[in-house]
């Protein structure tokens, strides 16, 4: 009996999606019948338990996870050490998600895991996409001889499928209102279900939080006798630099370092990345020098968060998809174009608080488009623009039926001194950057076949 045909990238892709996929068509509730870890746990079993072949770092939060996991593993990495990144969603390629040693998994590596692991996938009933995908990077990290992997949670913490792994450190960055129709409407709530991914005698550092998440984690923290080390107090207190459209300086105890990211609240996360380096030493004795700690933050690459495309007039792209995120944009756009005219494209996700996000960022635009990502869960433009409505801004509000079509409109509109602003989901600025860079000849970013 021949080996069946191995898959192509294309098809791999398509088997993975094939899986029950909540980022397409959207959460069910956050409960055990819905995402039972058990299901991970016999997968990872039947595999030998890859999860354990590496040392992890593993981060939960509503905003600011993807930013931290990325100084954290870009100082590793300048370390020296063997590293590895697993993030989602992701802007263009479902590589992104799957990094080792700051390269994207090739579309090979992806075909041929995916072929491998179809047995042990299928032997599972009940599988989720995400699981397979969390599976399939567990894999590759152990394959590669990782040595330290840093991990996103997809959603929540308790119930997330990275929640498996048995990190040295825990990290919780910003707790906000997000999911709430399956998270809790409430932060206690929500804190409570990110604060599940604190294992018993675990060290966590958390990132500034309002009291009412602050309180949860440390009950959590309290209730699992873990150490909690609060970034903001004692010896995590940062003081900010100068800032330029190319990046801004702080200072941490007698030490100074500068990152790329763009905003204020990148200066939180910078230090909680520092702070969980701090914590892996402690636990494990992996130390970065202040030397690759400087170089690795300097070095940092993470698109579509606060970036600037193009000038004259500026186009900027942030994704933006809660109202906390949205107020840290409008006081970033205050900060760094003081001024000047913003002209905003907006469209998001329709299970996202995007009354609120709108709310934040309508008052400072002179003229908004609503748009419509090609996402299957993107709210249509005409809802965006009722909403808008709702809150006394239809006046001043135009529809676009593509990201594309409001990108050409609101360059039409701007002058040269004016501040195009692209937000509201990832997907839509993941559309605003590919069409920005096929418009200004520049090299398309890697993206998946249709």
């Amino acid at each position: 009996m021949h080996d069946p045909m191995p898959s192509s990238y294309r098809d791999s892709l398509a088997y993975l999606y094939s899986y029950t996929n909540y980022e397409r068509k959207g959460m069910p509730r956050y409960v055990m019948a819905n995402y039972d870890l058990g299901r991970m746990e016999a997968l990872l079993a039947r595999l030998g338990d890859p999860h354990h072949a590496f040392r992890s770092v593993l981060i939960a939060g509503t905003k600011g996870k993807g930013s931290t996991a990325a100084f954290i593993e870009s100082m590793l990495r300048a370390e020296g050490y063997r590293s590895a990144l697993y993030i989602s969603p992701h802007l263009h390629t479902f590589r992104e998600r799957i990094r080792i040693g700051g390269e994207y998994l090739s579309e090979e590596d992806v075909a041929r895991l995916v072929d491998k692991l179809k047995p042990e996938f299928e032997a599972i009933e009940g599988l989720t996409a995400f699981e397979a995908i969390t599976t399939l990077a567990f894999y590759a990290f152990a394959e590669a001889g990782v040595e330290i992997a840093v991990l996103e949670v997809g959603l929540g913490g308790r119930l997330d499928a990275t929640n498996v792994s048995d990190p040295a450190v825990a990290v919780i960055t910003s707790i906000s209102y997000d999911h709430m129709q399956l998270l809790g409407d409430t932060l206690a709530l929500i804190a409570r279900e990110k604060a599940g991914i604190i294992p018993p005698g675990a060290l966590v550092v958390s990132s500034p939080q309002v009291p009412e998440a602050m309180s949860m984690i440390e009950e959590a923290c309290e209730g699992r006798r873990a150490e909690l080390v609060v970034v903001g107090e004692e010896e995590y207190r940062w003081q900010p630099g100068q800032m330029s459209l190319r990046g801004q300086a702080f200072e941490l105890g007698s030490e100074r370092y500068w990152i790329p990211l763009l905003g204020r609240h990148q200066l939180a996360n910078a230090t909680t990345a520092l702070a969980a380096l701090d914590a892996l030493e402690r636990r494990t004795g992996l130390a970065v020098s202040i030397e690759a700690r400087k170089d690795g933050l300097r070095n940092t690459h993470w698109p579509g968060r606060l970036e600037i495309l193009g000038q004259h007039p500026f186009v900027i792209v942030d994704s933006a998809h809660n109202g906390d995120s949205a107020n840290k944009l409008r006081l970033s756009l205050e900060e760094l174009f003081p001024g000047r005219q913003i002209i905003l494209i907006f469209g998001a996700s329709g299970d996202h608080p995007f009354d609120h996000s709108l709310r934040e960022l309508l008052p400072i635009a002179a003229h908004t488009f609503v748009t419509r990502s090609q996402h299957p869960r993107a709210a249509e433009s005409e809802v965006l623009a009722g909403t808008a409505a709702q809150l006394g801004f239809s006046e001043r509000v135009s529809l676009a039926p593509t990201v594309a079509a409001a990108v050409t409109a609101a360059l039409a509109q701007a002058g040269p001194d004016d501040v195009i602003c692209v937000t509201g989901s990832i997907f839509t600025v993941a559309e605003a950057r590919a069409d920005w860079f096929a418009r200004t000849g520049q090299p398309l970013p890697p993206s998946d076949p249709v």
